[in-house]
């Protein structure tokens, strides 16, 4: 993977601040509406988050050298674009968000071992592998739902010709899964995330308007979307009773049902105006 892939993908991993929200706005908004935003909308629609502009600004200059977004002008009006090599990334965020939630009845391992010169290279698989939620079995032994076997495989390939990884597929376990989870996978910080959620959205008030769903939805989605790389899908017979994987799953649906279509609008005709005035006449 080449370093500029790297940075882009490592806003897959964090949420919350300006720059991982105006990632979460140029990744579910700014496709929708043509893949250009103005300056100047743009910096709006980070005021609607409670952002200041020139905290603003940072965040786009910082998504500009990370190879998310290109400043374009269109019409003699400065903004930004979607960079085309950014695009894969996004697509592949939005199968794990937005997909169907399918809990692991297979799965794959990853086992791998590099010479001590290569550390970094080792160190860096690792935290991929962390990143797209894979468990740690052993040292050089990493495992993941059969559903995320060919993101695995990537994040596996190796330029170091003299790195041997393997990668095992469908799996089935014999023994005390659950058990096993409980090493694996660190299940109480899973659990806090998927509580987070819930108790940051549960009872969240019906936005009086356009703009405030926006800004709901901006902020909901951009908590939600580290939270399926967290739990990939981690079968429920083997979990907690109260596991609440699947209530933070549903709100998500339900705040997605009646949220995103109206966010998307606004967002069109804040941040490229003369677009939505150009397919009014």
């Amino acid at each position: 993977m080449s370093e500029a892939a790297a940075a882009r993908e490592d806003l897959e991993a964090s949420s919350g601040s300006a720059t991982a929200l105006l990632r979460t706005v140029v990744g579910s908004i700014l496709r929708p509406i043509g893949g250009w935003m103005s300056a100047a909308g743009a910096v709006r629609l980070m005021d609607d988050l409670g952002i200041p502009a020139a905290t603003a600004r940072s965040s786009l200059a910082r998504l500009c050298s990370r190879g998310v977004l290109r400043r374009e002008q269109r019409d003699g009006v400065a903004g930004y674009a979607v960079d085309p090599a950014a695009v894969p990334m996004l697509q592949s965020g939005d199968a794990r968000i937005y997909g169907e939630r399918v809990e692991a009845s297979a799965w794959c391992l990853v086992s791998f071992s590099f010479p001590e010169h290569r550390r970094a290279s080792r160190d860096r698989l690792r935290r991929r592998l962390a990143a797209l939620g894979c468990g740690s079995v052993a040292d050089g032994l990493w495992i993941a739902p059969a559903g995320l076997e060919e993101e695995v495989a990537h994040a596996a390939q190796s330029p170091d010709g003299d790195a041997a990884v393997v990668l095992f597929t469908d799996a089935v376990p014999r023994g005390d899964l659950a058990e096993g989870l409980s090493r694996w996978y660190d299940l109480p910080a899973i659990r806090a995330v998927h509580e987070s959620f819930l108790a940051h959205f549960g009872a969240a008030p019906a936005p009086a308007d356009d703009a405030q769903a926006f800004a709901l939805w901006m902020r909901a989605l951009d908590e939600w979307r580290v939270i399926p790389y967290r739990d990939p899908g981690l079968p429920s017979d083997v979990l907690p009773g109260d596991w609440p994987g699947a209530a933070s799953a549903g709100l998500f649906r339900r705040l997605r049902r009646d949220l995103e279509d109206r966010a998307v609008a606004y967002a069109s005709a804040v941040a490229a105006p003369e677009r939505t005035v150009a397919a009014a006449r």
